[in-house]
């Protein structure tokens, strides 16, 4: 069974936690946490893009412009033509969802999947309370120095913590995270990922 060091807010080893190994101590599946990445970067496109790509969106008559043949002109049908100005647009992008589906199941071993490489190569901290006295970035990056902690840091959380949410909020690298919304692209982002043993807890409660 996988064991962490528990920490104090100094960086100092207090004791160790057990890890379930159903969820930390997995078989790592790299194309479905490829999978998950794919699916969460897609999900995050807007897919408003638009182009007239039929005549029907645009403005102008349907008359020939001038005769097929006689004129010393090129041959032209309307004034909607995409070789024309103002003309349509030949496979131009239009409105479309681009997010993709995965399984539960799929999405689930993803997260044990970088869980697992990620406490194999050592970069989870279990700290047992991360408390900041104001919501100051001036705290924040103290709290991060204390630990020894790099700037893109991952504090994942059991419940909501203003003061740290509000104080990390102006470091561009570190994030805040409630189990709630544990992700594998976070978990890829973060070179430390630092948490509470209550939250070590829910993330086993979530996953097992």
């Amino acid at each position: 069974m996988p064991e962490l060091d528990l920490l104090d807010a100094n960086n100092k080893k207090i004791g160790t936690v057990e890890a379930d190994p159903s969820i930390f101590d997995v078989e790592v599946r790299e194309h479905l946490v490829h999978q998950y990445v794919v699916c969460q970067l897609a999900g995050r496109r807007r897919g408003t893009a638009s182009t007239k790509s039929n005549k029907g969106e645009l403005h102008g008559s349907g008359r020939k412009p001038w005769k097929q043949k006689g004129t010393g002109r090129a041959r032209a049908g309307n004034s909607r033509s995409p070789l024309w100005r103002g003309g349509m647009t030949v496979f131009g992008p239009t409105p479309r969802d681009y997010s993709l589906k995965m399984s539960k199941k799929s999405k689930r071993s993803a997260l044990k999947s970088i869980l697992t490489d990620r406490v194999r190569n050592q970069m989870p901290f279990v700290v047992d309370k991360l408390t900041l006295e104001n919501p100051k970035t001036k705290e924040a990056v103290q709290l991060l120095n204390d630990l020894s902690s790099p700037p893109k840091t991952l504090f994942l959380l059991a419940e909501k913590n203003p003061n740290l949410e509000l104080g990390v909020r102006n470091l561009p690298d570190t994030n805040v995270l409630l189990v709630e919304g544990l992700n594998v692209y976070d978990l890829l982002a973060a070179e430390r990922i630092v948490c509470t043993p209550q939250a070590l807890k829910k993330i086993e409660e979530r996953l097992v």
